[in-house]
């Protein structure tokens, strides 16, 4: 922003410079500031989007891992595995 406004403040001595009347300098000064104005909350607003665009993304839960067709879900589930628990009936 700040090249802009030292454009907003360059162009008009650069026109009056060239020849260019002091009304016409001062309108060009005037579209000048109303361009950087605009373009200033528009580049605001599309920050101010992006942040809580990130922010939702942030908040919203992990998608949970997917198994596979074959694949076995907890521990417990497992065929063949032998408990350590010497009280259980496979051990």
């Amino acid at each position: 922003m700040r090249w802009a406004a030292f454009s907003c403040l360059l162009v008009p001595v650069v026109l009056v410079v060239y020849g260019t009347s002091y009304g016409g300098a001062a309108v060009a000064t005037l579209g000048l500031l109303a361009v950087t104005a605009a373009c200033r909350v528009l580049l605001r607003h599309s920050e101010k989007v992006q942040r809580a665009e990130a922010r939702v993304r942030a908040e919203e839960p992990l998608p949970s891992a997917h198994r596979g067709r074959h694949s076995r879900g907890g521990a417990g589930n497992r065929r063949g595995c032998r408990s350590s628990d010497p009280g259980s009936p496979q051990g």
